[in-house]
């Protein structure tokens, strides 16, 4: 064999091993280093205290890329314990890293601790927010945006800029004092106003002719909100990881926890338009207003606030949620199409149906399922799982579905397997609305109706393209049904993303189990746990 043909197969065999090693090159890390710290800012114009990270309000924008490792360092500089929660990242095989009170230990004053955290297999729009607490009502929230890998195609054109903009409601009280308020059993007073990033009054700009990309996410506390351009349409084309069908929206109703983004084409005259996000379901409405500025504007903002829908109309925003739907053509993360696992042809292996409800107990205002109201144990229920700690919780401390118990206090444990295919009915017999958030999955949201659900209800439900999301709203005195493939092993808290609720009572959490230990189901326990109440001194 001749030497130019040993030195072509030489050649030949590294660039095999060489884009070898490229397909299966490990994915990127990225660190940060974190410190939470009080600060002041006048977010509704006047001086009042908040929480800062890395001297931000709101956070740092953490932009990542499908499956990049993320290294975070949180040091606290607070006077009290806190955690940091990613809402709607997955956090696969690796509820270790969730950031609430159920899977981990708030970080002590002057303490530090490092997540350790994948986005596996997910693109879109999400946050994150502190869990502790009322620590939300004092900012710590930002926005966790995850971008496509190139080898992704995404199913619209790629804009020319994207904007974020966290929309939500705001006390101008500290957030000690509406703890002190909610510990006292009152219910919180009605907010004082509404935010965009952190601002009454911000401002965006963008070419004429062009198209952009908004990522909206509603980081409330209690109140869902509208959202609109003046004399611009709004394309949707993601839902909290979902691309879905890209219907063509005047507003779009964003309820506490969810994130939507659309696509906007600045294509009109050039000048100076209002962005508004807006109260729903309120006896008053409040509002924040942006600028939308095109680059060759010599106008300023002007006219009436665009229109949005009446404020206590319900009918419309259950409308507007109906038209909400899966892509199924659309890639995913992954080159296969969202829609290739074929929910409607699965059978439900577990049911549920949770009741939200407001009780007094004891003389104070709590809230509720299925009559326990949830109240959080010294010690993570991840740590007493992992460490077989007797007398944190029991698998049998919530029933199934409403029994007309009367209201307690509880350590609320729903008991699943891993590869379960589970139904959630949610329940509202509250008058005003919910909002649901399932940390660890995303779920589809199979149907929506006014009353009781009853059995008969199942027929009415979409089992061909519903939306799948994390965080499903329920209109008053409605339920709203889901079902959710119980694939990612661990302790995942189900939860009220209407903080009040939330903080006095109403969540529970799915022990997602299976007997047999496996590193393919589930990651060790973290060499740098923090451990607290009866896990302490137990080693990792």
């Amino acid at each position: 064999m001749g030497r130019p043909v040993m030195l072509y197969l030489v050649c030949a065999i590294l660039a095999f091993w060489s884009s070898g090693s490229l397909v299966t090159a490990e994915d990127a890390y990225r660190y940060y280093t974190w410190t939470v710290t009080y600060g002041t800012a006048s977010p509704l114009g006047f001086s009042q205290q908040v929480i800062l990270i890395n001297g931000q309000f709101p956070g740092p924008k953490l932009d990542l890329v499908t499956n990049d490792n993320v290294i975070l360092n949180l040091i606290n500089k607070l006077d009290q314990p806190f955690l940091l929660t990613w809402n709607g990242i997955k956090q696969r095989k690796n509820s270790w890293q969730d950031g609430v009170l159920g899977t981990n230990c708030p970080v002590p004053p002057n303490s530090n601790y490092t997540y350790k955290f994948q986005a596996k297999d997910q693109i879109g729009s999400y946050t994150y927010f502190p869990s502790t607490l009322l620590h939300k009502t004092a900012g710590a929230f930002g926005a966790l945006n995850i971008w496509q890998r190139s080898v992704i195609s995404i199913p619209y054109p790629k804009p020319v800029g994207d904007f974020t903009l966290l929309i939500g409601d705001w006390y101008k009280y500290n957030h000690k004092v509406l703890q002190q308020r909610l510990d006292a059993g009152k219910n919180l007073p009605f907010p004082d106003g509404v935010l965009i990033n952190g601002q009454a009054h911000p401002s965006f700009s963008g070419d004429q002719g062009k198209t952009y990309m908004f990522r909206i996410s509603n980081v409330g506390f209690k109140t869902s909100l509208n959202f609109r351009i003046q004399n611009h349409k709004l394309k949707l084309v993601e839902v909290e990881g979902s691309h879905v069908i890209q219907n063509t929206y005047d507003s779009l109703d964003v309820h506490v926890g969810q994130s939507a983004t659309v696509l906007v084409t600045f294509d009109q005259p050039p000048k100076d338009y209002y962005i508004v996000a807006s109260t729903r379901f309120t006896e008053k409405v409040l509002t924040a207003t942006a600028v939308l500025h095109y680059t060759n504007s010599r106008t300023a903002v002007s006219g009436p606030l665009p229109a949005g829908p009446a404020p206590k109309d319900v009918q419309w925003s259950l409308n507007q949620a109906k038209t909400l739907r899966w892509n199924l053509t659309a890639n995913a993360a992954r080159p296969n199409p969202q829609g290739s696992f074929h929910y409607g042809k699965i059978s439900v292996t577990k049911r549920f149906v949770l009741a939200n409800s407001a009780p007094l107990i004891n003389g104070k205002q709590r809230f509720a399922v299925n009559g326990v109201s949830y109240v959080n144990p010294d010690t993570p229920l991840k740590l007493a799982d992992h460490f077989n700690i007797p007398g944190v919780f029991g698998l049998n401390s919530i029933e199934s579905s409403p029994s007309g118990v009367s209201p307690h206090y509880g350590v609320s444990v729903l008991s699943t397997s891993l590869h379960d295919f589970m139904e959630i009915v949610f329940q509202n017999n509250e008058r005003s609305l919910q909002s649901w958030h399932l940390d660890g999955y995303d779920f589809w949201v199979v149907g929506y109706g006014a009353g009781q659900w009853t059995q008969a209800s199942r027929a009415t439900y979409n089992l061909e393209d519903a939306l799948t999301r994390h965080t499903a709203q329920v209109y008053p005195n409605s339920w709203t049904a889901i079902l959710v493939s119980l694939d990612n092993q661990g302790m995942w808290n189900l939860r009220s993303a209407i903080w009040e609720k939330q903080y006095l009572g109403q969540q529970v959490y799915l022990r997602v189990y299976t007997p047999t230990p496996s590193l393919a189901n589930e990651y060790d326990i973290p060499t740098n746990v923090l451990l607290c109440g009866k896990a302490v001194g137990k080693h990792p």
